[in-house]
């Protein structure tokens, strides 16, 4: 068995891009080689700003032989079409084997075909597998653009011969960034092939800065002691965690805390292939300026992290950069030359906070009558009178106080017209929190224009206030009943308005702060296929809190309003019934009853779903089953309308051992006709009491 080691040497590939690159790169070449029957024992694979690498160990030297039949024509065809299937067989008449099917006799040729080594298969496979990654974006460029201290491998193909007779030639590049070299080897020795004008080799280079040379290797072992001899890391979640430490702990060292920021973190540790983190100070003059700001700035536009001082809980003046250097002087010159660049941002950010405070955010609402945000919908200004129209109807149902909410949705896209939010987008309500409080505005109010965005994904904190709730549901609701209402919905490949997430929000908002709110009722709601696609998102919501699917359609089947935390109750005392033996025994009594119903009725070619006659029982099972079921649905009835949820489970329960005795010592389908229709009207009985609390016909399981 043998190792596979492959690196493909670059100019800097997007931070964002490269973790899913070695995921797509081992895919694609670990499925290109099990098509071949090549498996292996384990793969790895890494990613870094210049490189992808992938090894595999466990590979087989060589591809077992196959022997492979291929069917032809009948004996008795023409002569014509049975040299066809010869040459395409690759046969003569004598080496085919004559078979019957009963039908009559045909040929059959086997075809033995000897295993190739798996370093023929590397060269051909390989370039298509590296054609085939699905970058977001790539480039190309003319294959002499590669300088030669980055192209360790560039004369190996004179030197082996593979010029002008390589298996894949591309004869321009093309791929996320310039490529520079690929490092392949199997067993220690090279496989040979060329990509976008690179051809393959053993060697490699280190640092851009702090190594070199080129580097030959023979397998992963050497391959990663010697990059890091080179000041090169390659596992990326070992770069994440030298520049966290060591962040820390520098901070540490000057009484201050790091603040926690795993997205930069991730592309922080795409951009330096030997991380060193050091410590620069932000100018006192722009303290002054809201820490978000401040943060934003640093985070969007350097790639620095913010630090915070632990006992006043505010933001310090001191930030952390990860150079990508070792520096003779400490990196003191490296943090002088962040400082000024951070300087003229901040100076930038602060520029555009002041001159925003110069008008009130009252003043500014007017001015999104020229911004368009829909064609279909009108501007600005229509989407924000909508949303205060409908945060005032919120407001009044969830005892939110109105004048609040209206005040809150009017305000709550005004920052969309200032500075900082034009220059930073990520921090619209953010700034309008800050601008609203600027001008003298109720501190709840503020609050609800910075929370109206919540939440924005999955971890997102939500709006807890009622205010807040009242105004985040109005701009979520109102997204979704316009977009709804002119046919923009979402389709499988795509929701360019996010509705899915404005939907999955909307119900987060409502079932995690248990607010009582029927959308139906709400102005603007759209009847139709909207309840559907609510349902669905109402699905991935309580995925994570382990209630099954089918039991919300279950419950949604026969709950036609639109109260979502009246549905989740219901959905939650259902899966709990369930859960017991009572539940299970129920469920699959209910069952043989519908099924029983449903083949009688086909067979009849009538529905069964009259009440039964008392009169026409026979057998006290089928007496006391109809007994119960009666009195169980005027139960339930009442159970249901007083929202007792587990209650109503509880009477359904309690006709289990009635139902099962029924089915014990009852026969359905009788010789007397009028018995036989009379229990079929029973089971029918049955569905429909079921059916109450939940339609039983869409529980899995």
């Amino acid at each position: 068995m043998a190792d596979l080691l492959l690196e493909l040497l670059s100019e800097e590939i997007p931070a964002r891009m490269q973790a899913q690159a070695a995921r797509d790169l081992e895919r694609i070449v670990v499925g290109a080689l099990s098509d071949r029957g090549l498996l292996f024992e384990g793969a790895k694979s890494f990613a870094g700003p210049r490189r992808l690498t992938l090894a595999l160990s466990g590979l087989p030297l060589q591809q077992s032989d196959v022997s492979e039949e291929k069917k032809g024509p009948r004996v008795n065809a023409p002569a014509k079409a049975i040299d066809g299937f010869l040459r395409s067989a690759g046969v003569t008449l004598e080496q085919c084997e004559k078979r019957d099917d009963g039908k009559g006799e045909f040929y059959v040729a086997v075809v033995q075909r000897k295993g190739r080594t798996t370093a023929d298969v590397l060269t051909e496979v390989l370039p298509d597998c590296f054609a085939k990654l699905p970058w977001p974006k790539s480039m190309r460029w003319p294959t002499s653009y590669s300088h030669p201290a980055e192209s360790p491998n560039r004369d190996l193909s004179h030197r082996a011969g593979l010029a002008g007779h390589a298996p894949t030639v591309s004869r321009s590049g093309r791929w996320v960034r310039p490529l520079h070299s690929i490092l392949c080897t199997l067993d220690g020795e090279v496989v040979l092939f060329e990509f976008s004008g690179v051809t393959s080799g053993n060697r490699t280079v280190g640092h851009r800065f702090l190594s070199g040379g080129a580097i030959e290797v023979r397998r992963f072992d050497d391959y990663a002691k010697k990059l890091r001899d080179a000041h090169v890391m390659i596992d990326a979640d070992e770069r994440k965690e030298i520049i966290l430490q060591e962040v820390k702990t520098r901070a540490f060292a000057l009484g201050l805390e790091m603040i926690d920021d795993p997205g930069l973190l991730e592309e922080v540790a795409g951009l330096a292939e030997w991380p060193v983190p050091l410590i620069g100070t932000i100018e006192d003059e722009f303290m002054e300026v809201p820490a978000e700001i401040l943060q934003t700035s640093m985070r969007v536009h350097q790639k620095y992290f913010s630090l915070r001082n632990p006992k006043a809980g505010s933001l310090a003046n001191r930030f952390a950069v990860v150079a990508n250097m070792i520096a003779a002087d400490g990196g003191k010159t490296i943090v002088a030359g962040n400082e000024r660049v951070l300087r003229a941002r901040l100076a930038d950010a602060k520029f555009f906070w002041d001159q925003d405070r110069k008008r009130t955010l009252e003043s500014r609402v007017g001015d999104l009558g020229g911004i368009v945000f829909h064609a279909k919908l009108g501007t600005q200004l229509e989407r924000v009178e909508r949303i205060e129209s409908l945060a005032a109807e919120i407001a009044e149902k969830i005892a939110a106080d109105v004048k609040k909410a209206k005040r809150a949705a009017r305000l709550c896209k005004a920052d969309l017209t200032t500075g900082v939010v034009g220059e930073f987008p990520e921090l619209q309500g953010v700034m309008g929190r800050f601008y609203a409080l600027d001008d003298g505005e109720d501190a709840e109010v503020a609050d609800a224009i910075r929370d109206h965005y919540k939440p924005q994904g999955p971890s997102d904190s939500l709006p807890h206030s009622r205010v807040s709730a009242a105004v985040a549901l109005a701009d979520k609701l109102q997204s979704l009943f316009m977009f709804f209402a002119i046919d923009e919905k979402p389709t499988g490949s795509g929701d360019p308005f996010a509705l899915r997430r404005s939907a999955l929000g909307a119900l987060r908002i409502i079932t995690d702060n248990k607010l009582r709110l029927d959308i139906a009722t709400l102005s603007g709601y759209q009847p139709g296929d909207l309840r559907d696609f609510l349902i669905d998102r109402l699905k991935v919501h309580l995925r994570e809190a382990g209630i099954r699917h089918d039991l919300i359609d279950a419950a949604a089947a026969v709950v036609r309003d639109c109260d979502f935390l009246r549905l989740v109750w219901r959905i939650e005392a259902l899966q709990s019934f369930l859960k017991t033996d009572d539940g299970a025994n129920l469920l699959t009594a209910y069952r043989r009853a519908v099924n029983i119903v449903k083949a009688e009725e086909k067979k009849d070619r009538t529905a069964y779903d009259s009440a039964p006659d008392p009169e026409e029982f026979a057998l006290a099972q089928e007496k006391t089953l109809f007994v119960e079921l009666a009195t169980a649905s005027e139960l339930i009835q009442g159970e249901l309308a007083r929202e007792r949820f587990e209650q109503a489970m509880g009477v359904m329960a309690r006709l289990r051992k009635h139902v099962d005795a029924f089915f014990d010592n009852v026969t359905v389908n009788d010789k007397d006709p009028n018995l036989r229709k009379n229990r079929l009207l029973l089971l029918s009985r049955l569905r429909s009491t079921l059916h109450m609390v939940a339609d039983f016909s869409k529980i899995e399981g």
